[in-house]
């Protein structure tokens, strides 16, 4: 059943790339309000960016796009390490930057979507150096969109070229 499954991913990789690539650019969105309007907040006290409740509830729906992002970028690591002879440390080390993740969301969950729902401000378990913490970790997905993005790339402009 595996050896079908990957059979079946190989011959859809450039598609299945695409989708995990387009997935995970969502997070940008994500990572920019962590930016403007969380961290600098927390830092400084102030914000530059201030959503309106419409835009809050938006970024959670493109923050819950992170489980499949990283679910199907983790496909793709693994099918390289299953494929590659050599050296493994790039993609083992994109899916411990992936897959640590979800200690971001366990965070993510708590500092901000029970705000909304619950609609208590500052109703986090957590200490804040975890916090800060769960932030930073969320930063390692730069490196993974941008190489994501790049395979995503390539694999297009090689059936492109091949068509």
């Amino acid at each position: 059943m595996l050896q079908k499954f990957w059979k079946w991913y190989e011959s859809h990789l450039t598609e299945n790339t695409v989708i995990a690539a387009g997935l995970f650019v969502l997070q940008l969105a994500h990572l920019y309000w962590l930016t403007t309007h969380v961290v600098i907040h927390k830092a400084f006290g102030f914000s530059l960016f201030d959503p309106s409740p419409l835009l809050q509830w938006l970024i959670i729906v493109v923050d819950y796009t992170e489980i499949p992002a990283l679910i199907a970028t983790s496909i793709i690591y693994i099918n390289e390490l299953r494929k590659k002879k050599g050296s493994h440390f790039k993609e083992w080390l994109y899916l411990f930057f992936l897959n640590i993740q979800f200690v971001h969301i366990f965070w993510i969950t708590d500092e901000f979507v029970i705000d909304q729902f619950v609609g208590v401000a500052n109703s986090t378990i957590l200490p804040a150096w975890a916090a800060w913490v769960a932030i930073m970790i969320d930063y390692l997905e730069l490196p993974v969109i941008f190489e994501t993005l790049k395979k995503a790339f390539v694999l297009v402009k090689q059936k492109i070229s091949h068509a």
